[in-house]
């Protein structure tokens, strides 16, 4: 997957016109601690068999990559965010999430460091 794909380019762009360079990257840096929470809390979630905390947490985690850009695992999220209690599944979905949320930051990291 591209950069086009894993990214909302054209939100980027913007924040980096009014932003600036630094800020844009400071957005980024928050972002990649804030995701590492995200995810502890929603496999949390899923150990406590807890399909409310699964969606709000899956909500509060799509909201932060909508914010940022990050189109693919703001789409996987939305995919997840309010399916039943298969908890098998959504370990699995999980860590689908954490490869995807992975390579996505990668992607802001080489779209950044071209500007």
């Amino acid at each position: 997957m591209n950069n086009t794909e894993q990214l909302d380019v054209n939100l980027l762009d913007g924040y980096l016109d009014s932003l600036g360079q630094d800020i844009v990257q400071q957005m980024l840096d928050l972002y990649v601690d804030q995701s590492k929470t995200y995810i502890e809390e929603i496999i949390d979630s899923i150990a406590q068999e807890s399909q409310a905390l699964w969606q709000e947490r899956c909500h509060k985690m799509k909201g932060a990559t909508g914010s940022v850009g990050l189109l693919a695992a703001h789409a996987k999220l939305v995919a997840i965010e309010k399916l039943p209690g298969q908890w098998p599944e959504k370990s699995v979905y999980i860590s689908e999430l954490n490869e995807i949320n992975n390579h996505a930051v990668t992607a802001f990291e080489t779209w950044l460091a071209s500007k």
